[in-house]
């Protein structure tokens, strides 16, 4: 008997060899969500619980090659980036996607890891800007990434505000300001789009999770891909990650929690 084929994903991240965030996480995140999950390898870490320790960008040529084989045979129903590396790629990412013109494309900025590894060459995120934000649906940086986006702190309620409106107006269709750098017994993640702002709040888990923000932005694409509008995506995306959190664990021995996908 034929079974139905599911919808289809694409992230375009980085490998992370200890299997908690990047490509992995993007895999798992879409198969739990119930989408077939493809994958572009930009970059390939040397990483585990404790640290980053070498990042290898994949030449251009192959980056361009692996997207050609899946938009050339798949029917892609939603696109997630992550870690991208440098200028050169994020230039060549954003110069496909404005080229393939995916349905959905959602922008994780991600610059530091959570062991404070730089994932993103400085160069890179006047590329980002410039180029790659522009074309996405949605972008879903953390505190210290709106930071850097904005190029000033986010501390108070008015900040947050204010930063929700300026990274809108960098050009994605909407944003997630994702809480969970900030301060408080809850985590407070604010969605800004056409309809105003969307504040999803949950209580604060005192664990700290490794790949969270790579497996929330995968968790949307697939949810996206599945046919749900941007705010239910993001609803369910949300509960999924705290549903996840909550029952993570400690695979080696860092400190860091790996999600439960």
């Amino acid at each position: 008997m034929m079974s139905t084929t599911p919808p289809i994903a694409l992230t375009i991240a980085g490998s992370d060899s200890g299997g908690g965030a990047g490509i992995q996480a993007d895999l798992k995140s879409f198969h739990a969500r119930g989408v077939h999950g493809l994958s572009v390898i930009a970059a390939i870490t040397s990483q585990n619980t404790r640290g980053v320790t070498a990042v290898h960008p994949v030449p251009l040529a192959h980056i361009r090659s692996q997207l050609a084989a899946v938009f050339d045979d798949f029917p892609i129903a939603a696109v997630k980036t992550g870690m991208l590396g440098n200028a050169a790629i994020t230039r060549l990412v954003a110069r496909e996607m404005h080229r393939r013109k995916p349905a959905w494309l959602v922008v994780d900025p991600v610059m530091i890891a959570t062991s404070g590894s730089r994932l993103l060459t400085e160069d890179a995120i006047g590329a980002m800007v410039d180029k790659l934000i522009p074309l996405a649906d949605l972008i879903t940086p953390n505190l210290p990434e709106a930071e850097a986006l904005l190029g000033r702190p986010i501390r108070t309620a008015k900040d947050f505000a204010q930063a929700g409106e300026d990274l809108l107006a960098l050009g994605a269709g909407a944003v997630l300001l994702k809480g969970g750098h900030a301060k408080g017994g809850e985590v407070i993640d604010r969605l800004y789009d056409e309809q105003g702002v969307l504040e999803l709040h949950h209580p604060r888990l005192r664990v700290e999770g490794h790949g969270t923000g790579c497996t929330l932005a995968s968790a949307i694409a697939a949810e996206l891909a599945k046919g749900a509008s941007l705010r239910a995506a993001v609803r369910r995306a949300v509960d999924y990650v705290h549903r996840a959190l909550a029952q993570s664990y400690r695979p080696g021995g860092g400190k860091v929690h790996v999600l439960r996908h």
